[in-house]
């Protein structure tokens, strides 16, 4: 591998660069970027290849999509997001949080990016200084109508819980929620983009792991309070010696599984 800086132009007759499937493509200023996680970036411009040894960048939401919406006269810009899709078990729970433009707490961002005591010190300092509003669809709605539009419907009920109505919303995802009628934008990896949905992904993973950890002391040995009713080893493990309760989502692959083995022995 040539040393970081390393500059080479060869004529574009000479250049076979070979796209894996893992390999992003993006576009940046002109030129043609493939990019591979954790690997180096190969740029080629005008017969040039060059080598950069950097890793990619992480991207840290900031608040040019509100300041977007404040400028078309939009007053109150709510962020929202979801939590809980993938789980085996309890509810999938959205958050919407409207910011005060001049009293946004620090560190905000993906959830998923932050420390547990990190994200706890956030949600207590959103609860005071921002309007939140949280909520949630229950297994049973999961089972009724599939986690896609179960999610959906969580994030319009927080939605429409705010103290005061939104008048924009900025939508973690490419799709809006069914339902949904006030003027919006979706923002795919809205929760790395957006200051308002990392706000909101933050309030929602907090307030459903604490529910999880609630639910782990009514029903022990699943370790929903540290998985969150993810599909761990010990969950699955679980499932098998300690069966099905009733916060757990039948319609998913491993509990109907086990739900089918249960009444194919039983019968």
């Amino acid at each position: 591998m040539p040393p970081s800086g390393w500059l080479y132009r060869p004529p574009l007759t000479h250049i076979r660069l070979v796209r894996h499937p893992r390999y992003r493509r993006a576009k940046t200023w002109g030129h043609r970027v493939w990019t591979w996680p954790f690997a180096p970036i190969f740029i080629l411009d005008r017969g040039a290849i060059v080598w950069s040894l950097g890793y990619m960048t992480k991207t840290t939401p900031d608040f040019s999509f509100e300041t977007a919406a404040l400028a078309q006269g939009f007053t109150a810009i709510a962020g929202v997001d979801e939590v809980g899709r993938g789980p085996l078990a309890g509810p999938v729970c959205a958050a919407a949080v409207v910011l005060d433009v001049h009293n946004i707490p620090d560190g905000l961002n993906d959830s998923k990016q932050l420390s547990a005591k990190k994200r706890d010190m956030i949600f207590d300092r959103l609860m005071v200084c921002a309007d939140v509003s949280i909520a949630e669809s229950s297994v049973r709605e999961i089972e009724e109508i599939n986690i896609l539009r179960a999610s959906h419907l969580a994030m319009v009920r927080a939605i429409g819980g705010l103290s005061a109505p939104a008048d924009f919303i900025l939508i973690d995802g490419n799709q809006i929620p069914r339902g949904l009628n006030t003027p919006n934008q979706t923002i795919v990896k809205g929760d790395t983009r957006s200051l308002s949905i990392a706000a909101a992904s933050i309030v929602a993973k907090v307030w459903r792991d604490r529910l999880m950890v609630d639910l782990a002391q009514q029903h022990p040995g699943y370790g929903w309070e540290t998985n969150a009713g993810y599909p761990t080893p010990v969950h699955k493990k679980a499932l098998q010696n300690l069966g099905v309760t009733p916060h757990h989502r039948r319609t998913f692959a491993p509990v109907h599984k086990m739900l089918w083995q249960q009444k194919y022995v039983s019968d």
